[in-house]
Formats: C-alpha cells, structure tokens, sequence
C-alpha cells in the first residue's frame, strides 16, 4: 500500500480513535506498510508520535482559533488539524506554508466540506505563533492539558506527590526517551564496544548504571553488533533488577513475566552465564521473543516454558534462588515511550492490583528458603507498587523486606521508584523480599 506520510499518518490516528492501538505497533507500520522512503518514515513517526503525546495540549490551540463547537468538528478534520498543529508549533524543520498546504491538500481529498475551516484555522495559528493562548485553570486541570494526560491521573500525582512533583514528572514524560543499550558484557566489554561506536561516528553517553550506554540511533538493527548479539535494548532501570536481586554463578533463576527477555538476559550476565534461568511467559508468541534474544545473545542458561504466572505449577515450588515477578501493570512509568497510557481510565487499570497480588502471592512459593522475591513494575500506581508488597508482607511472615543500595540509589523498606524526573530512566517499581524461613 502507497501512500503519503501525512495520510498514513492520518490513517493511524483515526483508527487509534476507534480501539485502543499501541504506539510501537503503529511506529512498525509506519516503517513497513505505506511504502514510505526512510526520510518520509521519520516524518511520519515524528508526527504521529507528536499527535499522541500532545493531544490534549493541540486540541487546546485548535478550539482556541476555532468558530465552530469542539464536539461539532469530524475527527478526520480534527486530526488534520492536529497533524498540521504539530508541525507548526513543534516542528522547526517544517515551514508553516508545507504544514498548512498538506493539511489543505489532505482535507480536499477526505474531507472536502472542511477546506475552508481547516486553512482558517491553521492560517491564524501560524500567524499568532509568538502569542498563542495560555492554558487557563491551575493544578490538574492546568497540567492535564500542557502535558496532555488524564484529568483523574494529574490529580493522582498530586495528591500523592505534590503539585510540583507532578508537573516535573509530566513535563519529563513528555520528552523523547533516549536509547538505552545494554552491553553485553558476556561477549564484549563496555569500552571495546564504545570503540565500535566510535568507528562507526555514532554519538553515545554513559549512564550512571553500569554497562548501559544512550545512543543517538533511529535503527537499532543498524547498531555495530546487533546481529553478533553485542547488546540488548534495556531502560537502566529495568537493567538494575538484575543487580538488586543479587543473581550471581550458579543461581537458580525463574522470571516469571519474562518477555521480551531483558532482565532474564541482565541476569545471565550477572550470573557470567552459568546457573539456571527459567523464562516464562503467558503465551508463546512472548515466549519466543525471549528464546529468539537469548541465542542472538549466546546466552546458554536459559530456558524458556509457557506458563501463567497467576496459576501454580507444584514442581517449581521451593525451587530458586531468585523469583523475578515483572508484573502485568497499567505502565504509567514508561509514558515517554508508550505515549498513549497517559489516556487510559481509571476503570481500565482497576482490576490490576488483584491481579499482581495473585501472582506474587503464587510466584513466593517458588521461592528456596533465603532467597530472594523481587517484585517489579513500570508503574508509579502506589495501589501497584508499595500497596501490593506492604499486603503481602502483613499476610507472609515467612519474608521480610530487605533493603538495597544500586547505582548510587537507596531502598527504603526494600522498596524504590525509580522516576524520570529524579533518575532519568522509565518510572519503575523494585521491591525486595527475602524468604526467611
């Protein structure tokens, strides 16, 4: 299928309206299925990725300059709208006649009845660029709309982390997530890997947790090394568990919520691949993702089953050293990346908490004695985090909590967040347990 970069564009947001679509599927598709050239590619995800995280914060402009009600106006129109408002305001490399001329263009061939309106309102938007409307309001209402995130979650974060907290978290997850890479230490060491870099003029800088590097990369698959298996992609972070669990020689591991595969991959390289790892998944499809990296990778230790995580399985009992339960959660610590979660509801994620505290009440009982539960999520829902340890520590006093020091950061009751704003990696949960007895 041919078509142009705005139009595919187009296509995906209007369908996106309709049911829920993850960006990352969206992103593949924009890179696949239009026939676009790699330049027109990266405008499109550009642009599409913009609408998604600004929504909120583009509606405000288009109604600011509209004449006609917002409930009034098609959403293949506002969506033009939104395409072209993104391009005028956020995007330099664009002049404002191209962004006003494809929007016109586009409209005359979906939306015909709408030329008119959609060339006013942009052409006044364009011409008032250096003075456009504040937003109005103060505390949630304010910070839902500059960051284009739920009313219900602004207040969320308020109310649990101050006004302050919150509008520095939301401004950071509005920003682009760089690349993180893992090195994989296993074939080849941090600083030969940076040569490789180096030799290839690709820009990079080193993160604080060890062996992760950020690098300035559109194609991973390009990256020097990508087929030899010389790293992995891996938010910091999620690379952390690994160390926090305390994986060495020999262990025996189970990641219980395995796909696509990184912290079973961190923990074999803690371990210098030797020991066991079990890498479990709810289907085979996210099993296979797992199996797939781990012989990109060379990693011999693990093995990989089908299994729920929520469902007990009697020969596993007693069985590891090491339980790392990644939980399903609703995922409002990886915003930069997965811009879309900032409009789930609360209903959509309410029957999460039962859910997690089912698993990790199954999954401790896989647990040797002295060994080590840790629960994890890309989330900074309390009711997933703290809430769901805290229960389980009042119903299992067979395990106790047990503090950490990772990276330059420090548990508090064995539990940490780490946070974009603070840290600069994904939101994400670690809480660290200890079987006693």
């Amino acid at each position: 299928m041919s078509l142009s970069a705005r139009e595919a564009v187009l296509r995906l947001l209007n369908d996106s309206e309709k049911k829920s679509l993850q960006s990352g599927s969206c992103v593949e598709r924009l890179n696949s299925d239009f026939g676009l050239d790699s330049r027109d590619s990266s405008l499109a995800v550009n642009i599409y990725l913009g609408c998604i995280q600004n929504r909120y914060k583009l509606d405000h402009y288009i109604d600011s300059y509209s004449d006609i009600s917002p409930d009034k106006i098609d959403i293949t129109v506002r969506n033009i709208l939104r395409m072209a408002v993104y391009q005028l305001l956020w995007l330099d490399r664009v002049p404002d006649h191209a962004a006003v001329d494809e929007a016109v263009k586009l409209c005359r061939k979906l939306a015909p009845k709408a030329v008119s309106f959609v060339n006013a309102v942009l052409r006044r938007i364009s011409s008032d660029k250096s003075d456009l409307p504040l937003v109005n309001g103060s505390g949630a209402d304010r910070l839902s709309i500059e960051y284009s995130a739920g009313k219900w979650f602004s207040e969320y974060l308020i109310e649990t982390f101050g006004e302050a907290f919150a509008e520095e978290f939301l401004k950071e997850s509005n920003k682009h997530a760089p690349l993180s890479l893992k090195v994989n230490s296993l074939k080849i060491s941090s600083d030969e890997y940076k040569k490789l870099l180096e030799k290839r003029a690709i820009t990079y800088s080193e993160s604080v947790f060890d062996g992760i590097l950020y690098v300035d990369s559109a194609d991973v698959k390009k990256l020097p090394g990508y087929a030899e298996g010389l790293f992995f992609i891996q938010d910091p972070a999620a690379a952390a568990c690994a160390v926090i669990s305390g994986a060495a020689r020999g262990m025996k591991v189970l990641d219980a919520c395995s796909s696509p595969g990184g912290k079973s991959f961190s923990a074999a390289i803690e371990m210098y691949n030797e020991g066991s790892i079990l890498a479990c998944d709810i289907n085979e499809k996210k099993v296979s993702r797992v199996s797939e990296g781990a012989q990109r990778l060379g990693i011999g230790i693990i093995s990989c089953s089908v299994r729920d995580a929520g469902k007990y399985y009697p020969e596993l009992d007693s069985a590891f050293d090491i339980v790392i339960a990644d939980v399903p959660c609703s995922g409002f610590g990886v915003l930069r990346k997965k811009p879309e979660i900032k409009y789930k509801t609360r209903d959509e994620i309410s029957a999460l908490p039962e859910i997690q505290k089912r698993m990790i009440d199954n999954l401790s009982r896989y647990v040797k004695p002295g060994g080590t539960l840790l629960y994890s999520t890309c989330t900074v829902m309390k009711e997933e985090n703290e809430q769901i340890v805290e229960r389980f520590l009042a119903e299992h006093d067979d395990f106790n909590a047990s503090d950490f020091v990772c990276c330059g950061i420090k548990s508090s009751n064995g539990m940490y967040t780490f946070l974009p704003n603070i840290d600069g990696t994904d939101g994400f949960f670690v809480g660290k347990l200890i079987k006693v007895k």
